[in-house]
């Protein structure tokens, strides 16, 4: 067994159990987290890996990795969504297979599911919409910053609900355009088994001068919108909880320029407690490296 101990604010002490075998045990004060996700009350970080690069090039699936990342740590309740809608779609799917369904035909069930379902999703898409309105301006800075360029960014949420405005917010707007799609792909859902509308199918786009960057962006394009996604992430979550989160940069500056490398050590560190790991240290200047503290492993 391995434990990690820290302090958090210099009021709260933190407790981590790692085991061979078997979940993590997280303390808080001695007092065991019932659910781990309940640690984001206590402590907020941002990470930036090598990896991190398929938010930006790679499917779907990362951004909205992505953006549950962001918004569960502005409002940790998200994450008991997340994992509501995840339990109803596959409770949904096993109903179309269930014999109770191939014997009877009845949609009954469904249609508790549909209630469900257009209730939750509505909750997911608008807190993720609404952090990337967020997060938006931020993320305009640092690439400006970061690229030195005057390139236009957008960021937009793709989502399959129909003829809803960009604008709209009302819950019981939205919910029910979410019903009414869940009812319209319900013969195809019950051949397949599978639904294929809801938060699970929605993507982001990144665009620079109206063109996407997934697409299009050339390989130092990308990399500068991921690490100014990041550094606007750092910004947000500082802004709006007014506590500097932890930035973790796990050996990225291999994947940087000399310039983005630069402007990236110069731009860390000044109100966030910084954890940097490196296989190498000529990347780093010394001047950097004579007000670090230094771990060798």
């Amino acid at each position: 067994m391995a434990v990690v101990i820290g302090q958090i604010n210099f009021k709260d002490d933190l407790k981590l159990n790692l085991f061979r075998k078997g979940p993590k045990r997280i303390y808080v004060n001695d007092s065991i987290l019932k659910k781990q996700s309940e640690i984001k009350n206590y402590i907020r970080s941002v990470c930036f890996c090598s990896n991190d690069i398929d938010i930006v090039r790679s499917e779907p699936s990362y951004r909205r990795t992505w953006i549950d990342k962001v918004v569960s740590q502005l409002e940790p309740v998200y994450l008991d969504l997340i994992s509501r809608f995840n339990r109803l779609l596959k409770q949904r799917s096993h109903f179309w297979r269930s014999e109770t369904f191939l014997k009877t035909q009845s949609t009954d069930i469904v249609e508790s599911f549909d209630i469900q379902m257009s209730i939750i999703s509505t909750r997911i898409f608008r807190r993720r919409r609404r952090a990337l309105l967020k997060i938006k301006p931020y993320v305009e800075y640092w690439h400006n910053h970061l690229s030195k360029s005057q390139e236009q960014i957008d960021i937009n949420y793709l989502s399959g609900i129909q003829n809803i405005s960009p604008e709209e917010e009302e819950e019981e707007v939205i919910s029910k355009k979410i019903a009414e799609q869940l009812l319209n792909q319900r013969s195809i859902e019950a051949l397949t088994g599978k639904c294929n509308f809801g938060p699970h199918r929605d993507d982001i786009e990144f665009l620079i001068n109206n063109v996407s960057v997934r697409k299009y962006g050339s390989s130092g394009q990308q990399r500068t919108f991921i690490l100014a996604l990041k550094m606007a992430e750092l910004d947000l979550l500082t802004k709006t909880l007014n506590v500097p989160p932890i930035l973790i940069l796990d050996d990225v500056l291999a994947e940087l320029d000399l310039t983005r490398q630069n402007l990236l050590l110069n731009s860390v560190g000044k109100d966030s407690q910084c954890f940097i790991s490196a296989t190498h240290l000529d990347k780093f200047n010394q001047s950097f490296l004579g007000s670090s503290q230094m771990i060798h492993l």
